[in-house]
Protein backbone atom coordinates (compact mmCIF):
# COMPACT_ATOMS: atom_id res chain seq x y z
CA UNK A 1 0.00 0.00 0.00
CA UNK A 2 1.50 3.33 -1.07
CA UNK A 3 2.39 5.81 1.66
CA UNK A 4 1.48 9.43 1.00
CA UNK A 5 4.33 11.91 0.53
CA UNK A 6 4.17 15.72 0.37
CA UNK A 7 3.69 17.15 -3.12
CA UNK A 8 6.60 18.81 -4.87
CA UNK A 9 7.91 19.80 -8.29
CA UNK A 10 11.54 19.33 -9.40
CA UNK A 11 12.96 22.55 -10.82
CA UNK A 12 16.54 21.33 -11.35
CA UNK A 13 18.30 17.95 -11.13
CA UNK A 14 22.04 17.22 -11.24
CA UNK A 15 23.24 13.75 -10.22
CA UNK A 16 21.87 13.17 -6.69
CA UNK A 17 21.05 16.87 -6.13
CA UNK A 18 17.70 18.56 -6.82
CA UNK A 19 15.95 21.88 -6.37
CA UNK A 20 12.31 21.27 -5.41
CA UNK A 21 9.32 23.42 -4.65
CA UNK A 22 6.99 21.96 -1.99
CA UNK A 23 3.39 22.99 -1.57
CA UNK A 24 2.18 24.07 1.91
CA UNK A 25 2.08 21.19 4.37
CA UNK A 26 0.67 20.57 7.83
CA UNK A 27 3.06 18.95 10.31
CA UNK A 28 2.93 17.49 13.81
CA UNK A 29 6.16 18.29 15.66
CA UNK A 30 7.74 17.51 19.02
CA UNK A 31 10.89 18.64 20.86
CA UNK A 32 13.08 15.88 22.29
CA UNK A 33 16.47 15.68 24.00
CA UNK A 34 19.45 13.38 23.48
CA UNK A 35 21.78 12.64 20.60
CA UNK A 36 20.30 12.33 17.10
CA UNK A 37 19.58 8.61 17.44
CA UNK A 38 17.97 8.91 20.90
CA UNK A 39 15.95 11.96 19.85
CA UNK A 40 14.72 10.20 16.71
CA UNK A 41 13.49 7.19 18.70
CA UNK A 42 11.81 9.22 21.45
CA UNK A 43 10.24 11.68 19.04
CA UNK A 44 8.99 8.94 16.73
CA UNK A 45 7.27 7.13 19.61
CA UNK A 46 5.52 10.30 20.78
CA UNK A 47 4.28 11.19 17.29
CA UNK A 48 3.30 7.58 16.53
CA UNK A 49 1.15 7.56 19.69
CA UNK A 50 -0.54 10.71 18.40
CA UNK A 51 -1.37 9.42 14.91
CA UNK A 52 -2.41 5.98 16.18
CA UNK A 53 -5.09 7.39 18.47
CA UNK A 54 -3.81 9.55 21.31
CA UNK A 55 -5.86 12.43 19.94
CA UNK A 56 -9.39 13.79 19.69
CA UNK A 57 -11.29 14.52 16.50
CA UNK A 58 -12.51 18.17 16.74
CA UNK A 59 -15.96 17.26 15.36
CA UNK A 60 -16.65 13.69 16.49
CA UNK A 61 -15.00 14.23 19.90
CA UNK A 62 -13.32 10.83 19.86
CA UNK A 63 -9.90 9.46 19.03
CA UNK A 64 -9.09 8.77 15.40
CA UNK A 65 -6.26 7.01 13.57
CA UNK A 66 -4.29 9.21 11.17
CA UNK A 67 -2.52 7.55 8.25
CA UNK A 68 1.27 7.41 8.39
CA UNK A 69 3.08 9.43 5.73
CA UNK A 70 6.69 9.78 4.66
CA UNK A 71 9.23 11.15 5.31
CA UNK A 72 10.01 11.51 8.99
CA UNK A 73 12.16 14.64 9.37
CA UNK A 74 14.90 15.77 11.76
CA UNK A 75 16.30 19.26 11.89
CA UNK A 76 19.32 20.50 13.83
CA UNK A 77 19.40 24.16 14.91
CA UNK A 78 22.33 25.57 16.85
CA UNK A 79 21.35 28.70 18.73
CA UNK A 80 23.72 30.95 20.59
CA UNK A 81 22.41 32.61 23.73
CA UNK A 82 18.65 32.38 23.00
CA UNK A 83 16.84 29.09 23.29
CA UNK A 84 15.25 28.15 20.11
CA UNK A 85 12.27 27.49 18.13
CA UNK A 86 11.08 23.39 12.28
CA UNK A 87 10.46 17.61 6.07
CA UNK A 88 9.92 11.85 9.86
CA UNK A 89 12.28 15.78 10.93
CA UNK A 90 14.59 16.55 13.91
CA UNK A 91 15.98 19.99 14.70
CA UNK A 92 18.56 20.78 17.36
CA UNK A 93 17.39 23.79 19.30
CA UNK A 94 19.36 24.47 22.47
CA UNK A 95 22.66 26.21 23.02
CA UNK A 96 24.03 22.93 24.41
CA UNK A 97 23.11 20.93 21.32
CA UNK A 98 20.82 18.50 23.18
CA UNK A 99 17.32 19.44 21.99
CA UNK A 100 15.93 18.37 18.62
CA UNK A 101 12.71 18.84 16.70
CA UNK A 102 11.15 15.88 14.94
CA UNK A 103 8.03 16.02 12.79
CA UNK A 104 5.62 14.01 10.69
CA UNK A 105 3.89 15.52 7.66
CA UNK A 106 0.12 15.12 8.00
CA UNK A 107 -2.06 13.68 5.19
CA UNK A 108 -3.19 16.40 2.78
CA UNK A 109 -6.87 15.75 3.59
CA UNK A 110 -6.40 17.67 6.86
CA UNK A 111 -6.00 21.32 7.73
CA UNK A 112 -5.59 22.99 11.14
CA UNK A 113 -9.36 23.01 11.61
CA UNK A 114 -10.04 19.34 10.84
CA UNK A 115 -6.90 17.56 12.12
CA UNK A 116 -7.44 15.57 15.34
CA UNK A 117 -5.93 17.45 18.27
CA UNK A 118 -3.10 15.79 20.23
CA UNK A 119 -3.78 14.83 23.84
CA UNK A 120 -0.06 15.14 24.59
CA UNK A 121 0.77 18.82 25.16
CA UNK A 122 4.34 18.23 23.89
CA UNK A 123 3.04 17.85 20.33
CA UNK A 124 2.34 20.94 18.23
CA UNK A 125 0.48 21.23 14.92
CA UNK A 126 2.04 23.73 12.50
CA UNK A 127 1.10 24.87 8.99
CA UNK A 128 4.23 25.32 6.86
CA UNK A 129 4.13 27.64 3.83
CA UNK A 130 5.28 26.82 0.29
CA UNK A 131 9.01 26.03 0.41
CA UNK A 132 11.91 25.87 -2.03
CA UNK A 133 14.43 23.21 -1.02
CA UNK A 134 17.81 21.98 -2.17
CA UNK A 135 17.85 18.19 -1.74
CA UNK A 136 20.54 15.50 -1.67
CA UNK A 137 19.43 11.84 -1.91
CA UNK A 138 21.36 8.82 -0.63
CA UNK A 139 20.89 5.30 0.74
CA UNK A 140 22.15 3.35 3.75
CA UNK A 141 22.09 3.89 7.51
CA UNK A 142 22.43 7.47 8.74
CA UNK A 143 24.62 8.43 11.67
CA UNK A 144 25.05 12.01 12.86
CA UNK A 145 28.46 12.03 11.16
CA UNK A 146 26.99 10.87 7.83
CA UNK A 147 24.24 13.47 8.09
CA UNK A 148 26.86 16.19 8.60
CA UNK A 149 28.96 14.90 5.67
CA UNK A 150 25.97 14.80 3.30
CA UNK A 151 24.93 18.27 4.49
CA UNK A 152 28.40 19.60 3.68
CA UNK A 153 28.22 18.10 0.16
CA UNK A 154 24.80 19.67 -0.42
CA UNK A 155 25.89 23.07 0.90
CA UNK A 156 28.92 23.00 -1.42
CA UNK A 157 26.60 22.34 -4.40
CA UNK A 158 24.21 25.09 -3.25
CA UNK A 159 27.15 27.50 -3.10
CA UNK A 160 28.36 26.54 -6.58
CA UNK A 161 24.86 27.31 -7.89
CA UNK A 162 25.00 30.73 -6.16
CA UNK A 163 21.91 29.97 -4.09
CA UNK A 164 21.51 31.20 -0.51
CA UNK A 165 20.39 28.78 2.19
CA UNK A 166 18.06 29.57 5.10
CA UNK A 167 18.17 27.90 8.51
CA UNK A 168 19.57 24.48 9.29
CA UNK A 169 19.65 21.29 7.24
CA UNK A 170 16.92 18.69 7.71
CA UNK A 171 17.32 14.91 7.55
CA UNK A 172 14.35 13.15 5.94
CA UNK A 173 13.96 9.37 6.22
CA UNK A 174 11.38 7.41 4.24
CA UNK A 175 11.66 3.78 5.35
CA UNK A 176 10.70 1.68 8.39
CA UNK A 177 13.58 0.52 10.64
CA UNK A 178 13.69 -3.03 9.22
CA UNK A 179 14.47 -1.86 5.65
CA UNK A 180 17.80 -3.19 4.32
CA UNK A 181 20.50 -0.47 4.13
CA UNK A 182 20.86 -0.49 0.33
CA UNK A 183 17.09 -0.06 -0.05
CA UNK A 184 16.82 2.83 2.38
CA UNK A 185 15.91 6.25 1.01
CA UNK A 186 17.31 9.27 2.83
CA UNK A 187 17.47 12.94 1.92
CA UNK A 188 19.05 16.10 3.28
CA UNK A 189 16.85 19.18 2.78
CA UNK A 190 18.03 22.79 2.92
CA UNK A 191 15.63 25.72 2.57
CA UNK A 192 16.52 28.31 -0.07
CA UNK A 193 16.11 32.07 -0.19
CA UNK A 194 13.95 32.05 -3.30
CA UNK A 195 13.98 35.80 -3.90
CA UNK A 196 17.78 35.83 -3.96
CA UNK A 197 17.91 32.72 -6.17
CA UNK A 198 15.27 33.88 -8.64
CA UNK A 199 13.35 30.62 -8.23
CA UNK A 200 9.86 32.02 -7.58
CA UNK A 201 7.10 30.26 -9.53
Amino acid sequence: MAIEEPQYEVLLKEQNFEIRVYQPMLIAEVLVEGDMSEASSKGFRLLADYIFGKNEDPFKKRNQKINMTAPVIIEENFSQSISMTAPVVVQQESSHGTTWKLFFVMPKEYDLESIPKPKNSLINLVQLPKQYLAVSSFSGWVSHEKFEAKTAELMTWVGLKSYRSLGQAQLSRYNPPWTLPFLRRNEVWVKLDVEHAGLMK
